[in-house]
């Protein structure tokens, strides 16, 4: 069957079948469809993730005292309002894992890459419709696993959300170490499913499904980021899953591959020849990569949106795209950077340091690429375009501190403080939601057919840098002062008193951030009904999305495909009348694709 037929078929199949509101919003095979469902449910959790970050920095601002919030929000784990020791390492556990995987991952890979890949390269669809819809269903019901962990009566996970064993491995260990922490490594179980099917099914389209000129060098940064993305989660994911299998027969059949040699009140258990560092290197062998697996959509979301804002082509194409490579290749091999103290070799050690330290080089090729695009352009300063210049600064800021972690000997002195919390979160939690959140300002019109408040945009995009930094920037100081992350008070330690003023600053910053968060909530929902209506193309961007009617159908494009003649770059072109050239504009007599 042809090309063109094969397109008239797959049209008549959009066509011909009646959809149901069960066929069209829940088990739904369009990937727009998945792509909002992804979002919503990443944002539901982000909501939960960040009232427990709230709860536990009020706990540790002002230590023990008696809290309402505590009481009403905790229960028993609460009694007369002061929050229970236990459920302080449970909220920082499960705060972790929600923002890690439920939010960032789920934000940015599973709505974006659904969102766009299909539209972009000039794809009907994904290149299984089936496949998409369970990889959301598993994620669904892994985010629901998690949910019920918080309900189980001896109470959620609480070994820290990098779950090392022997805390994680015996069920008697604490409270959160029994069924909380069984249904999370369930959880984990199903959510590694569900990428692992999603990342596949990204891959097989971007090779397969490109629209006729639309070559590998033509792509937009967009579609390299979710497809190298795509490629280091299907490497380094299916690794975790061994760490939580055999986690699972340590817990529940008697086995050992992580445990050795340990004593409960004196009795000798009859564990032995395991190892805990094992457990440390499966799970940083995902660890490391998916700092990169949250971070690259949101980079290539900021190519994206500083190109078009800037109404100038992107500097230095081939360099993103070498630098996205790079990044990709490098993280898979610099996880030993997190296990600087558990007894490596110093020899090892060093050869950690070197690769994690050759990590900058890409990084600051995408950082300098960045601010060469924004050099001279004619910068259009709506709320997408700030949360993708607070990405460069914040990717940046986090970047450098990530020098000082890498390096074997400098790290020894700051490992598991509060420098190591500012800077993974300055640099991947930040700037991840920065990209997540410019990226829904960006395509929010191609979702839901109507604009954000642009005013309400600007408000969030303030309100949420000027706390984000008011919470992390002094993080590094605390943590050079040597304060230890994940205590659940710090009162007991006269050495510590100094940084009690710094914490209850931090913790005032983070209550006025997320509460902030709420104006976006409400401009998502609100103008998701009542949002002034789009135009084909808002931002006059050169992208083959917006070439797709503004109604959503299933198939993207009626009648053919449009083709593919340039890169997508083309903005202020000498010789057209218009600062934009769309993809499917062709070529003028002695016009050249230019691509540095």
């Amino acid at each position: 069957m042809s090309a063109h037929a094969d397109t008239h078929a797959h049209d008549d199949h959009g066509h011909h079948h009646k959809e149901t509101f069960v066929t069209k919003y829940i088990f739904s095979q369009d990937h727009k469809m998945i792509a909002k469902q992804y979002l919503i449910t990443g944002t539901i959790m982000g909501v939960i993730g960040v009232l427990m970050s709230i709860m536990f920095r009020m706990q540790i601002a002002w230590p023990e005292q008696p809290n309402v919030l505590f009481e009403a929000l905790l229960g028993k784990w609460a009694p007369e309002g002061v929050m229970d020791a236990d459920i302080y390492l449970a909220l920082v556990t499960i705060h972790g894992t929600i923002m890690v995987f439920f939010v960032l991952t789920a934000g940015l890979s599973g709505t974006f890459s659904n969102l766009l890949i299909p539209l972009q390269i000039g794809a009907r669809d994904m290149a299984s419709g089936f496949l998409n819809m369970v990889s959301y269903w598993l994620f669904f019901l892994s985010s629901v696993v998690m949910i019920i962990s918080l309900f189980v009566e001896a109470g959620p996970a609480a070994a820290g959300w990098t779950i090392y064993p022997p805390l994680s491995a015996l069920p008697m260990a604490q409270g959160g170490s029994g069924a909380g922490m069984t249904l999370w490594l369930v959880s984990m179980a199903i959510f590694i499913a569900s990428s692992l099917l999603g990342s596949l099914n990204y891959i097989v389209t971007v090779i397969n499904l490109r629209t006729k000129g639309m070559s590998m060098t033509r792509l937009p940064l967009t579609i390299w980021a979710f497809f190298v993305t795509a490629i280091i989660g299907v490497v380094s994911f299916p690794v975790l899953l061994s760490a939580a299998l055999l986690l699972i027969m340590d817990r529940s059949f008697g086995t050992s591959f992580f445990l050795s040699d340990i004593f409960i009140q004196g009795e000798v258990l009859h564990y032995q020849g395991g190892s805990p560092v094992l457990f440390e290197h499966l799970f940083w062998f995902l660890g490391h990569p998916e700092v990169y697996i949250v971070l690259l959509p949101a980079l290539g979301i900021t190519s994206e949106i500083i190109a078009t804002n800037s109404r100038k082509p992107i500097f230095g194409y081939r360099a993103m795209v070498m630098s996205i490579l790079a990044i990709a290749f490098l993280s898979t091999i610099v996880w030993g950077h997190h296990m600087f103290i558990s007894g490596m070799n110093p020899f090892l050690g060093s050869v950690f340091t070197f690769t994690t330290l050759l990590i900058a080089i890409p990084s600051a090729v995408k950082a300098f690429n960045y601010i060469t695009t924004l050099w001279k352009g004619n910068l259009q300063m709506n709320p997408a375009m700030l949360f993708s210049i607070g990405l460069v600064s914040t990717f940046i800021t986090g970047g450098l501190t990530g020098i000082i972690l890498g390096d074997s000997a400098l790290d020894i002195n700051v490992h598991d403080t509060y420098f190591v919390v500012a800077h993974f979160h300055l640099v991947m939690g930040i700037s991840a939601l920065y990209g997540m959140f410019a990226g829904i300002y960006h395509w929010f019109p191609k979702m839901f057919g109507r604009m954000l408040n642009k005013n309400l945009g600007y408000l969030h995009f303030w309100v949420t840098a000027i706390c984000a930094y008011g919470v992390f920037f002094p993080m590094h100081f605390i943590g050079m002062a040597g304060l230890p992350r994940r205590y659940y008070t710090n009162s007991n330690f006269p050495l510590f008193d100094d940084t009690a003023n710094a914490n209850v600053v931090i913790t005032v910053f983070a209550i006025v951030g997320g509460i902030f968060q709420l104006v976006f909530l409400w401009n998502f929902f609100s103008s998701m009904f009542f949002g002034k209506k789009t135009v084909q193309n808002p931002w006059r961007s050169n992208t083959l999305e917006w070439t797709a009617p503004v109604k959503h159908i299933h198939g993207n494009w009626e009648g053919e495909i449009p083709h593919v003649h340039r890169w997508a770059y083309d903005y202020s072109k000498p010789g057209h009348d218009d600062d934009y050239v769309p993809q499917n504009i062709p070529l003028k007599d002695g016009e050249e694709e230019l691509q540095h």
